[in-house]
């Protein structure tokens, strides 16, 4: 996919998933409009599943998929532009009937750029590298289409040397056609730091303030992470707080370690959670994918509300010459009440012709201790 705009500005990689931030290059306005850069993909999904919390058999809870998208971004002059993303997608049974066709405009954005400065305005993507409590994960829903996509302006500097400075104003999230609002109409405000002076070194910060409507209180959230490169070892480590007016307070604290040795990489995920009930998801719609993003959706929520929890995930992978990836993990969340939830997975990534392909098998027994059974196969091609 072709990122121009603001797009390349935040769009970079995610915290805690290899993730970077590019500084920006000072841009001079111009005068004549620019070429258009195009986007867009087709993907097909297909999941044999046995979900104890729904039908419980193959035939009953498999779902296939098949899914587009198409956007654009143009500079129209002047140091301003827009840009748009359509995506669809179709959804079905194990034998591809029952479809029900889903389509929405999920961005529409205007953006203008001046020196260091990156200002966009309207339905876009927000990173989790600039915004940990409300961002976009674009690997989630129907092969990375109909996840959340926000309703907001968003403004980047990058005077200081080494250092981006972030702030976002987000008044509501969309998804599936349908706008939710944070607060009402007073959204969310976020002013966010990124410090890349010290060499192989990335230091990220956020703070959150919703202000309060009718009964619903007010919430200061915070967030903080470091991550470093040390010979081949790459650490990290996060920070995380949230309070609500007339809500106890909850925190957390989670951490990595990973390398690579020839072809072989392994990273393991500790996480502890006090979570009061002041939530560390945020606002609604949000996901702070706190402790790395435990396999998504396995355990059914980011945090059981008002539980101390202790977190565990260890992921492998190898990479054969040519031929992809194999890779394999496992992990585990237990809190100080009811059972502890589990999660195992072991999948293939190759490509082949252009397309990104993935064979995945994913086990997982939820905090109710029911017994979940996927296998995943599903095929993507970007342009």
């Amino acid at each position: 996919m072709k990122k121009g705009l603001l797009l390349s500005v935040v769009a970079s990689g995610i915290l805690f998933a290899g993730g970077d931030i590019a500084p920006v290059q000072p841009v001079v306005p111009a005068a004549a409009p620019a070429a258009s850069d195009f986007w867009g993909l087709v993907a097909l999904r297909y999941d044999a599943m046995k979900n104890q919390t729904g039908v419980n058999t193959w035939k009953g809870d498999s779902r296939s998929y098949i899914a587009a998208a198409l956007g654009v971004e143009k500079e129209l002059g002047y140091g301003f532009g827009f840009g748009a993303e359509l995506d669809a997608a179709i959804r079905g049974n194990y034998k591809f009937k029952n479809k029900v066709e889903r389509a929405g405009l999920s961005q529409l954005y205007i953006t203008y750029k001046t020196g260091n400065t990156a200002v966009k305005f309207g339905r876009q993507v927000l990173p989790k590298a600039v915004s940990p409590w409300l961002w976009s994960d674009r690997t989630a829903g129907v092969a990375g289409l109909f996840d959340y996509t926000y309703n907001a302006l968003t403004i980047v500097n990058n005077d200081i040397q080494d250092t981006t400075l972030v702030f976002a104003w987000v008044h509501s999230l969309y998804q599936n056609r349908v706008n939710t609002k944070i607060r009402g109409n007073k959204g969310a405000l976020m002013l966010g730091a990124i410090y890349k002076g010290i060499a192989n070194t990335t230091l990220s910060t956020s703070l959150y303030y919703v202000p309060s409507k009718g009964a619903q209180p007010k919430v200061i959230s915070a967030w903080g992470a470091a991550e470093t490169k040390l010979s081949n070892f790459d650490l990290g480590l996060q920070l995380a707080y949230a309070k609500a007016n007339g809500s106890t307070k909850s925190f957390g604290v989670a951490g990595y370690i990973g390398t690579t040795y020839n072809n072989i990489d392994a990273k393991l995920t500790l996480a502890y959670l006090n979570d009061g009930s002041s939530s560390l998801v945020g606002a609604p719609g949000a996901s702070s994918g706190f402790w790395g993003d435990t396999y998504a959706g396995v355990f059914g929520g980011d945090t059981i509300a008002g539980n101390k929890q202790k977190i565990a995930r260890l992921d492998v992978g190898y990479k054969i010459p040519n031929y992809g990836k194999v890779y394999a993990g496992v992990a585990a969340d237990k809190p100080d009440t009811g059972s502890t939830a589990v999660a195992a997975r072991v999948g293939y990534d190759f490509t082949v012709k252009g397309v990104a392909a993935k064979i995945e098998y994913r086990y997982s027994k939820n905090f109710a201790s029911q017994k979940n059974h996927r296998v995943r196969i599903q095929g993507v091609y970007k342009f």
